[in-house]
């Protein structure tokens, strides 16, 4: 009878192969968030780069629930061919603090192959609000805790734990309103029944040139330059900032053969200038880094994530 180590050693070769010779067929990337948000937005672009580089299709798939977690469990069950990865936000490394019960690890359970994008969030308020800064709006929580609402994508999304570390480093109260996705929490702004949204430049950047909203503060370290006119909000909370960045990653037991390619792939896209500017449009910041500047990244991201939710005491619904 074959022992498990042998059977895995007859089976060797034949992965080293089909690694090789990836991709021969399509390749399904799962976004664990409904269609149209800048995760959506920027792997569209992406894949279809890939899609023109390595000749076979790159099919999004939209796999939304739990933060992001529901999706991103389903391609660490997959089987790690290469032909079922994960394209999702920062959002990652927060959803295991908040629902610690789905036992899923991302440092354990997911292949990092590479921090594709950064998209900065901003913080958005109508052009008549009475909130011209974000010291005016700290002043106006302090005066009256939990009376300003702010709405963002869901809870434990990114944007949430931005405004959670908002508030947490100005010693402020603020109401969360979550939604389905921030198109619907923009509406509910335009619509004078929230007082703020937190979402990214993608969702944001053509309402602001379009004179539709005033955006306060973005949560980068330093300003835009889509937004030149508009502060960090570290400029009035001293060493505030929210990276949101988006990723690529596999199961965790792919080939590195493929995760080198990938590597390879994506640091070529980014460097055309077509990509470029497509991003630029969007606010978007391509990256394009490699497996262990990403696994590095989740390594930090991780705890830190961690600690924001227990001090603002968020809690999965």
């Amino acid at each position: 009878m074959l022992t498990a180590a042998a059977l895995a050693s007859l089976a060797a070769p034949a992965l080293a192969q089909q690694a090789e010779s990836w991709p021969n067929r399509p390749v399904r990337i799962v976004v664990p968030f409904v269609p149209g948000g800048p995760t959506d937005v920027s792997v569209r672009i992406v894949a279809e780069q890939l899609r023109q580089r390595l000749g076979q299709p790159f099919v999004i798939e939209n796999r939304g629930g739990a933060g992001g977690l529901l999706g991103a469990q389903l391609v660490a069950q997959a089987a790690p061919d290469g032909y079922t990865l994960l394209y999702t936000s920062s959002s990652v490394a927060i959803g295991p603090s908040l629902q610690p019960g789905l036992g899923f690890d991302p440092l354990r359970d997911l292949a990092p192959v590479s921090l594709v994008t950064d998209v900065a969030t901003t913080l958005v308020v109508r052009p008549d609000a009475p909130m011209g800064s974000i010291a005016d709006l700290v002043s106006r929580a302090k005066a009256s805790p939990g009376s300003l609402s702010y709405g963002t994508s869901g809870v434990g999304s990114s944007n949430h734990l931005t405004a959670a570390l908002l508030a947490f480093t100005a010693g402020i109260e603020l109401l969360h309103v979550p939604f389905r996705g921030t198109t619907q929490a923009t509406a509910a702004l335009f619509g004078h029944n929230i007082d703020m949204v937190f979402a990214s430049t993608a969702e944001t950047l053509a309402h602001y040139r379009d004179g539709k909203v005033r955006v306060l503060g973005v949560a980068t370290a330093s300003r835009l330059p889509e937004m030149p006119d508009v502060p960090t909000i570290g400029e009035t909370l001293p060493g505030y900032v929210a990276p949101n960045w988006f990723a690529l990653f596999g199961p965790a037991a792919i080939s590195p053969v493929i995760v080198g390619r990938l590597e390879a792939e994506l640091s070529a896209i980014g460097r055309l200038s077509a990509v470029r500017d497509q991003f630029a449009t969007l606010g978007i910041t391509p990256l394009m880094s490699n497996a262990s500047t990403m696994r590095a990244r989740m390594a930090e991201d991780v705890p830190t994530w961690r600690r924001v939710v227990q001090q603002a005491g968020i809690r999965a619904e």
